[in-house]
């Protein structure tokens, strides 16, 4: 294959557990190669020779790099012997941290397959933060806002679900409250002592496009104040004005991921803690 004329490229997962590390390092490197598109084929709960040796005929159909994580020596050899026969790059990805592990601390390691999914305290606080998420979602549940970890406020558009949910996901009960116009904020919004709020905004012409779409989308032509920019910028200063009033930082998300959002936020978080402490 000529790598330097090829605009895709084969990628597989291959994992004994739900293969959720490796699609995280995969991404992060992925994106490094906006020109060229891979396409992933993820392998997940690959236990047995069996199992592998399915693997391996998709490989052997559609070649390209293989990362892996398996605990089985004898099917991770296997795996790497069979690569190389493909001539086909195949990486451990684990394996360098782990030396640096038992070279660092003295010992070796104690595999454990799945082991990061092992239903623990913090598994729980997960769940827990999901659940209280969703329940606090758009508004809901107004009256004990002060049990959350963080709320989330913003005008539409401004990604506050979907930030709130990834960082249930992270452990942290997260509240999101909407801002809307003529609709007064509620009381206890403005009453929250524990909680961290953090309010979020985005350039007019983002929301403007953002809620263009989602008017489209509904075949509603009747919502011209929700995508009018001058409304807009009127919404965007009563939000300012509101965090601003109660002392809430502003995160502008219009050039940010969600996951940057949240670790903007999760910085903001950590250090109103650090100062509290």
């Amino acid at each position: 294959m000529a790598k330097e004329q090829s605009k895709f490229f084969h990628l597989h997962l291959i994992s004994d557990a739900t293969g959720e590390t490796l699609t995280s390092v995969a991404k992060a490197a992925v994106v490094q190669y906006s020109e060229v598109r891979a396409i992933q084929h993820v392998h997940p709960l690959v236990r047995t020779r069996k199992q592998l040796d399915r693997v391996l005929q998709e490989i052997e159909s559609a070649p390209g790099i293989v990362l892996y994580t398996i605990v089985n020596t004898e099917l991770a050899s296997e795996l790497s012997v069979a690569c190389q026969e493909l001539n086909v790059p195949c990486v451990p990805i684990l394996q360098g941290i782990m030396k640096v592990f038992e070279s660092y601390l003295g010992a070796p390691s104690k595999p454990t397959v799945g082991g990061q999914h092992v239903l623990d305290a913090e598994y729980f606080r997960r769940i827990d933060a999901l659940n209280f998420t969703m329940i606090h979602d758009d508004g809901q549940q107004p009256d004990d806002l002060d049990r959350a970890d963080i709320v989330i406020v913003g005008i539409s558009r401004t990604s506050k679900t979907p930030t709130s949910i990834y960082l249930a996901q992270r452990g942290y009960k997260t509240a999101n409250v909407p801002l809307v116009p003529e609709i007064p904020v509620p009381s206890q919004l403005e009453k929250v002592k524990k909680a961290f709020v953090v309010g979020l905004i985005a350039s007019p012409e983002r929301i403007s496009h953002v809620r263009r779409n989602r008017v489209l989308a509904l075949a509603d032509r009747e919502l011209k104040d929700y995508v009018d920019h001058e409304n807009i910028e009127e919404e965007i200063a009563l939000s300012r004005r509101l965090c601003s009033r109660n002392r809430w930082p502003v995160i502008d998300v219009t050039r940010r991921s969600i996951e940057e959002t949240a670790a903007a936020i999760l910085q903001l978080y950590q250090d109103r803690t650090d100062a509290d402490a």
